[in-house]
């Protein structure tokens, strides 16, 4: 049962990774001009821009470069930026601790507090409950540059307790300025928490509702002892899946922040990538996205297997 399920969930991964490719891929391929036109900057006559795409590649089928980075990182090589003719993994080297730094604190609020809410949402009595999904509903659904801006103009502008912008010096870690961290990683954490304790708190109120529960409480059982031995070996499952989709559509949402922020990392990397039509590095760091939410739901999928078969 544990094999087939992981099994099947490998493979719905490697599908999954693979349309992600190709869309990423194809919207970039639909997107006007290319990374010849914007690397020369519109000075280049048709015979240099035809030799420079010919240089890149960009002369040959759309088909045909697609499935050459495929091949290309299936062997471990992402390629070479269209834009700096440096390798895809040596750019994402310098961005992805910062981002990671970013991410982790993100995620360090983002789930005690998404856990918190769940627990209410499944717990507290009906009015309380009607009122805590009202706004996480609204948190949720609040678009990231608004919030981004509304923590701006409380914090920087208002409070005048933290920096507006987060533009690290130089060569410096991210880690030695926590006070720039704060305003992204808020912008991160909190919608993200919403979206996860909506998701969670069904799962919650369902396993709450269960008769052994019930009795356990009934009989006395003290709360942490009921919460460990009957409520998390049932909600843990979803509680991974959540926390992948979660950890998934935060690195995503890095994409925003760090450009409204002024924050060196993947996130400005892709969103500057994409208005040079560097496909390569656009297709990595999807690529990476992707895989970390996949690589949490295969997780979360096997702990599944496990808690079904363990019963």
């Amino acid at each position: 049962m544990m094999i087939r399920v992981l099994v099947g969930a490998l493979v719905r991964a490697a599908v999954l990774l693979a349309a992600v490719s190709m869309l990423v891929f194809g919207a970039t391929e639909l997107l006007p001009s290319d990374a010849a036109e914007n690397r020369t900057g519109g000075r280049a006559t048709d015979q240099q821009l035809a030799g420079l795409r010919e240089d890149l590649g960009l002369d040959r089928p759309a088909w045909e470069r697609y499935l050459g980075w495929a091949a290309g990182l299936l062997r471990g090589d992402a390629g070479r930026s269209l834009t700096t003719d440096r390798p895809v993994s040596s750019l994402l080297a310098e961005r992805l601790p910062a981002s990671l730094t970013l991410a982790g604190c993100g995620l360090a609020v983002a789930v005690p507090l998404a856990l918190v809410l769940a627990g209410l949402v499944g717990t507290a009595p009906p009015r309380l409950r009607r009122s805590i999904t009202v706004v996480t509903t609204t948190l949720a659904a609040i678009p990231q540059v608004v919030f981004a801006a509304g923590l701006v103009v409380i914090f920087a502008g208002v409070l005048t307790w933290l920096p507006p912008v987060s533009l690290l010096p130089p060569g410096e870690p991210p880690y030695t300025r926590p006070e720039l961290l704060v305003l992204p990683a808020l912008a991160l954490a909190v919608p993200a928490a919403a979206f996860g304790a909506g998701l969670l708190g069904g799962a919650v109120a369902d396993t709450v509702s269960r008769p052994h529960v019930r009795d356990a409480v009934t009989r006395g059982v003290p709360r942490w002892r009921v919460a460990v031995r009957h409520v998390v070996p049932f909600v843990l499952a979803p509680a991974l899946r959540v926390l992948a989709l979660i950890t998934g559509g935060l690195l995503a949402a890095t994409a925003v922040v760090e450009v409204l922020f002024g924050y060196t990392g993947l996130g400005e990397l892709l969103v500057s990538s994409v208005g040079t039509r560097d496909a390569p590095v656009v297709q990595a760091v999807a690529m990476l996205t992707a895989s970390t939410m996949l690589i949490g739901l295969t997780v979360a999928d096997g702990v599944a297997a496990l808690t079904r078969d363990g019963r």
